[in-house]
């Protein structure tokens, strides 16, 4: 289809070729795939569905969607934006001879072809042999493309700013944060070469203009921004130096990271079990209790910041009132872990790897600005609504994406990143800089998808939307084979050189200590933990069989007393646990309770001739007590008599955040369904109109509408009608009526072919067409 075919009338441009004289005549014009793609590419477009393709053509050419679009297209994209509305292609047309004369030895034609394709994919540009941009779009281009400047390499402008004086680099950060060009007398020349502009314009960190102008060098304004330094002249991507390793090596190392956090995970959830952190009244996780939890885990804070996003992000912590409530409880909220946690722990590795790594990847929020400062100067918080951030996912996956590009096992420095990044991207650079994109990359490799600076096989998986099956089975065989064995040294050590199988890895983490960690873990053996292993049920003999049936080499002579020593003195001193007790003055009182029925259904044990003990609640005690003859009553620990009469069941008042709703991406079947009502808006819109009525609720009025539209069915005339779907979304559409009755009208669709049903009382005008 050419670019003028089926649309309005086409202008002649002074460059002597046909043009479409408007956006709504080029998109007329194109085919029902290009209007979903181009809806697909601006989803804003079609919130809400517009009625016809006017009003697309008019939300195209809006100033905020064109900027919306623009973050999306890279450096030469955005050039080309810039020389079209340079040559007056927003008023009359320009001809692609002049673009490629004007970037001539800049591009390669093939990518200037590929630019041009992506921009009317947008429908930012339109045309073929002319070519006309939106007026607006020249807003999106932060550069100057028709003043060249002398690059500057970002070792230049580092080095010129570490030169400046407090007056002069105020002066450069005013130009930074507003506009480059600034006037001053300054500039003429002759002027002392003290003065602030002179000095700067020697530096070469301003360009000289005219006598009472300069201009801030782009390089300039993105190091002060603290942006990555580039040079927007090059219209070609950075290269990346990829290096080059085997994909085996790149999988383990991201495994044996996986393993790692995995175990600070465990650590975290455990902490937070015996001790929950109190939540700040501002949200978020306090200063003392991040330091806490790091001591506890033995890892630093930043460390603890990143895992405590991760366990919320996955549903594993949350903050609310916990079961039991904490001895020092304040009535705050404190963040624990969920009952989640418990199902958490007892799945297979890979998969408690792949439910972190998947909640990284989506999460709305930037853990790595973490102990930053807000602009009221306070420390940013983890777990606070501060470190939220709805574009993370976006730019996580961008940058991931970029390493997916290469081959398996190529990987890329994170300032070659931030370079290609930058180019492709260069309206991110605000927000998007290098720093950001090195903390990222810190952060994939820590959750187990980088390795050795390349994407490793389960990470990749994940980012290109592979099953959670199958990334799992990625994981699993990049993990280490579990082992059945472990060595006991002389010194009471146990080192597992690998990972253990969970029945064995139970065991010795129940006996034994973490010392470190790491594709071999050792563990030592203390009085504590073997008191610790005897405190859970183990038995000595139960301990030395372990160790003699697991470990590869002899057990020494030391552990085997040890044990014997501890578990000799374990038990003399016994505490059990009761949840009620009965105590009498009557020892003959006593034995009778306990020789009657009721003494067997509450399992009651005698300790002394007047105090026995039940594992039952005492509600149920007494209430048993009672319907056997006796006549109870109940107290407390200190012997006072306590009402104990039922009350409602209560649950604590849990704060509950908003979700953040992230704007759905349509399918392909909403995308058609879409063009097809706008084709249908489009031919009812332009239609030429006989009779009409308009219906505006009234008896009268409805009359009007079904006597036309009866008329309609009868002669077999089409109409337009105006329609209010149950939404509330108003269309305008060319239908053939079939039948009117009912409070419905039948018609035929004649862009779909079918019947479609509309309710009377919804249609808000009707026409005759000719």
């Amino acid at each position: 289809m050419t670019d003028t075919e089926g649309a309005a009338p086409a202008a002649e441009s002074p460059h002597g070729a046909a043009v479409p004289d408007s956006l709504l005549a080029w998109l007329t014009a194109r085919t029902d795939a290009e209007l979903a793609e181009l809806l697909r590419l601006r989803p804003d477009l079609a919130v809400p569905p517009p009625a016809n393709l006017a009003v697309l053509a008019a939300r195209a050419e809006q100033r905020a969607s064109v900027l919306r679009v623009a973050d999306d297209l890279n450096v030469l994209e955005l050039t080309v934006i810039g020389v079209l509305s340079l040559e007056r292609g927003a008023e009359v047309g320009v001809r692609r001879e002049v673009l490629a004369e004007a970037l001539a030895g800049r591009a390669p034609v093939k990518a200037v072809d590929r630019a041009l394709k992506s921009l009317r994919a947008r429908a930012l540009v339109w045309g073929a042999q002319v070519l006309r941009v939106v007026a607006t779009a020249n807003d999106a281009v932060t550069w100057r493309v028709d003043r060249p400047q002398e690059p500057m390499t970002a070792a230049q402008v580092i080095a010129g700013l570490a030169t400046v004086t407090d007056a002069e680099r105020r002066l450069l950060e005013t130009l930074a944060t507003s506009s480059p060009i600034g006037r001053t007398r300054d500039a003429a020349p002759g002027t002392p070469p003290d003065r602030p502009v002179q000095r700067l314009l020697s530096l070469g960190l301003l360009s000289w203009v005219d006598e009472q102008t300069v201009e801030l060098p782009h390089q300039v304004g993105q190091a002060l921004r603290g942006e990555t330094i580039t040079d927007p002249m090059a219209l070609t991507p950075p290269p990346i130096r990829t290096n080059k390793q085997k994909i085996a090596d790149v999988n383990a190392v991201a495994a044996g990271e996986a393993l790692e956090l995995i175990r600070h995970c465990e650590d975290l959830i455990a902490a937070l079990g015996d001790q929950p952190a109190p939540t700040l009244k501002a949200g978020g996780l306090g200063v003392r209790e991040t330091r806490r939890l790091a001591k506890a885990a033995g890892v630093d804070e930043n460390r603890v910041s990143l895992i405590v996003e991760l366990l919320a992000a996955a549903g594993l912590i949350a903050s609310g009132a916990p079961d039991p409530v904490p001895a020092t409880d304040t009535g705050d909220d404190y963040w624990a872990p969920t009952v989640a946690a418990d199902a958490w722990l007892n799945t297979g590795t890979a998969q408690r790897w792949y439910t972190l790594a998947h909640g990284w990847l989506e999460m709305p929020r930037r853990p790595w600005v973490i102990g930053l400062r807000d602009p009221n100067d306070k420390a940013i918080a983890a777990l606070s609504e501060e470190v939220r951030a709805s574009g993370a996912p976006r730019d996580r996956k961008f940058v991931l994406e970029l390493l997916g590009e290469l081959a398996p096992g190529q990987g890329a420095t994170t300032s070659e990143l931030a370079a290609l990044v930058a180019w492709r991207r260069p309206r991110w650079s605000g927000r998007f800089g290098a720093g950001a994109v090195e903390h990222t990359v810190a952060e994939a490799a820590a959750v187990g998808l980088i390795g050795r600076g390349a994407l490793a096989s389960p990470g990749r998986g994940l980012l290109h939307g592979a099953t959670a099956e199958a990334v799992v089975a990625e994981m699993t065989a990049s993990l280490p084979a579990p082992i059945d064995y472990v060595l006991v040294q002389a010194d009471l050590t146990v080192m597992a050189p690998g990972p253990l199988i969970p029945e064995l890895q139970e065991q010795i983490t129940l006996v034994a200590d973490i010392e470190s960690a790491g594709a071999a873990t050792m563990y030592r053996i203390r009085e504590d933990s073997v008191r610790r292993a005897l405190d859970a049920g183990k038995s000595a003999s139960e301990l030395h069989a372990l160790f003699e049936k697991r470990s590869k080499t002899p057990v020494p002579q030391a552990l085997t007393y040890l044990i014997d020593d501890v578990a000799r003195r374990h038990g003399q001193l016994r505490a059990g646990v009761a949840s009620s007790f009965v105590r009498c003055e009557d020892p003959a009182l006593l034995a009778e309770v306990l020789a009657s029925a009721v003494a067997e259904q509450l399992a009651l044990r005698a300790l002394a001739p007047t105090v026995a003990i039940s594992q039952a609640p005492l509600s149920e005690v007494l209430d048993l007590l009672r319907s056997a003859g006796f006549a109870p009553a109940g107290e407390d620990s200190s012997g006072a008599i306590v009402d104990l009469r039922p009350r409602g069941a209560r649950v604590p008042r849990r704060r509950t955040r908003p979700a953040l709703r992230m704007p759905a991406v349509p399918t392909d079947d909403q995308l058609g369904s879409l063009v097809s009502q706008l084709r249908a808006g489009q031919r009812a819109a332009t239609a030429p109109r006989g009779q009409g009525v308009r219906s505006d609720g009234s008896r009268a009025g409805g009359a009007a509408t079904m006597a036309l539209l009866q008329l309609a069915a009868k002669v077999r005339r089409s109409v337009a009608i105006g329609y209010v779907d149950a939404q509330g979304v108003a269309t305008e559409r060319v239908v053939d009526p079939v039948s009117v009755g009912g409070g419905q009208l039948d018609a035929l669709d004649p862009e779909t072919g079918a019947v479609r049903r509309f309710t009377l009382h919804r249609i808000t005008s009707v026409n005759l067409l000719d």
